[in-house]
């Protein structure tokens, strides 16, 4: 089960401060935080060496070079190791990435130059004019800038040319570098137990003190207990369980020292039924959330969208995300029925903001996408709600075809309404009037015909729109379907 994590800032009660304005547990944190930050960074060091680790002897050799307890030394291992485990994925996924734009380059210059040699080859020919195919990519010149189309284009592929060798050699670096990782001073980890009391041996809080068992480096200063007034964390839901592990970090913050403690939530009543009853579908855009409450026949009984506003700040975007969030669990508790999402990746997208456009890129960019999801999970999870992630293929399209001409409805609603059925596991048959015009194998999936009719949407001038206005599209796939039949008999 996932964990949660409760953060408040360690209380400075009166009668506790001492002559510097400090309690004296923050003097032992201060204190302890140097002694931890060495031991954790000989660690690391230890841990990017690529020697072989035996953790029951590094927890020896800790104890015994800077004179901390056996659970004083698992927290600092387990800290470290979480940091040299996450630089080393961020290495990985860092050369994914540049990957990816490697090729999407790549592919935009091979597409450029292609583009160029077809235009040049048709000029060539005596009678071009008359051409039946036309040219890709018509010869024009700018008066204002003297300059032709070509040339810029061809100006366009150097700098990507340029650019794609500094990818290459910065790959090839990557590879072969050594790993470093920074692990920041004053702070304290303390690694819990379910079977310890408090559900931790070296920091334990019994809802109201919190005491903490001194390493022998630092008895003869601060004896062999600190405690201090924590009080309680305070939720609208609090989920914080009396018994099992808890974990204790310790860090400073604009000169301020805060109590971090991960634990695994206690389960709360599950209020959505068995998406058999019905389901909500949810559509994101980034002007809009559009949503679709399906019943238990599959049939369309309520909708609506969530206006969301673009190009805020981060603080002014995150409580729309979480006023948005909360609406949708309103919903889904007065519905009783669970969430359906899709499950969306856009790293491919992202890699190829510099091949789509300025307008492309700022609003994918700007879209909160990862962000509104993560914090719909936790406060559905904290309602009993459920949240359902399934698979976007198609969805776009089905919604237009079937639901937004039927219904009346914005694209994203019409989204919506697949999504949740594709959640309550309901097929989604294409109409009858065009797999007529569609040539599939037997025995293929029904999404086999949904990728040729979305291809052929993708290859026609056809408008969003448009798909208010069409009553029937027997006539305009028939057309498709034989424009792409004779382009193929043509090559």
């Amino acid at each position: 089960m996932a964990t949660l994590t409760y953060v408040k800032g360690l209380p400075t009660p009166v009668e506790e401060l001492n002559s510097l304005g400090l309690t004296e547990f923050e003097m032992f944190l201060g204190a302890y935080s140097s002694v931890f930050h060495k031991a954790a960074c000989e660690t690391a060091n230890y841990l990017l060496s690529g020697q072989s680790f035996n953790k029951s002897n590094w927890n020896t050799y800790l104890q015994t070079t800077y004179g901390i307890l056996k659970r004083h030394a698992n927290g600092v291992i387990s800290h470290a190791k979480g940091v040299v485990d996450a630089s080393k994925e961020h290495r990985k996924l860092h050369i994914k990435t540049l990957e990816g734009k490697l090729k999407s380059i790549n592919s935009w210059i091979n597409k450029s130059e292609k583009k160029i040699v077809d235009s040049v080859k048709l000029y060539a020919k005596k009678n071009w004019q008359n051409s039946k195919t036309g040219c890709r990519f018509p010869l024009s010149c700018s008066i204002q800038f003297r300059d032709t189309n070509w040339k810029n284009l061809r100006f366009q592929i150097h700098n990507k040319k340029r650019r794609a060798y500094n990818l290459t050699k910065q790959i090839e670096h990557l590879k072969i570098s050594p790993i470093q990782t920074v692990i920041p001073r004053n702070q304290a980890f303390v690694v819990g137990s379910k079977d310890e009391s408090f559900g931790n041996q070296v920091c334990q809080w019994d809802g109201e003190y919190l005491k903490f068992r001194v390493p022998a480096c630092l008895e003869s200063k601060f004896g062999k207990y600190v405690q201090t007034r924590l009080g309680n964390f305070d939720r609208n839901i609090n989920r914080l369980p009396k018994d099992g592990s808890k974990t204790w970090h310790f860090y400073r913050k604009n000169g301020k020292w805060n109590t971090a403690v991960q634990f695994t939530p206690a389960p709360v009543k599950r209020v959505s039924r068995h998406s058999a009853y019905g389901c909500i579908g949810i559509d994101m855009n980034p002007g809009s959330i559009g949503w679709a409450y399906i019943d238990r026949d599959g049939n369309l009984k309520a909708h609506g969208q969530i206006p969301l506003q673009m190009g805020l700040p981060y603080g002014k975007q995150d409580a729309q995300i979480v006023d948005a969030c909360l609406q949708l669990a309103t919903l889904a508790n007065t519905l009783a029925c669970p969430i359906v999402c899709e499950k969306l990746d856009f790293s491919t997208k992202k890699e190829q903001l510099s091949e789509r456009g300025r307008k492309y890129a700022r609003m994918l960019s700007g879209w909160a996408y990862s962000r509104f999801y993560k914090l719909l999970e936790s406060i559905l999870s904290n309602r009993g709600i459920y949240l359902m992630k399934v698979n976007p293929a198609y969805t776009s399209v089905i919604g237009l075809m079937k639901y937004a001409r039927q219904y009346g409805l914005a694209s994203d609603e019409a989204a919506a309404i697949a999504i949740a059925r594709r959640g309550m596991q309901l097929a989604e048959n294409i109409p009858g009037s065009i797999t007529a015009y569609l040539s599939v194998k037997d025995g293929k999936h029904v999404w086999s015909l949904w990728n040729q009719l979305n291809n052929l949407i993708k290859k026609s001038s056809i408008k969003r729109h448009h798909f208010y206005a069409i009553s029937n599209w027997e006539p305009l796939v028939k057309q498709w379907s034989q424009q792409s039949a004779q382009s193929k008999r043509k090559y």
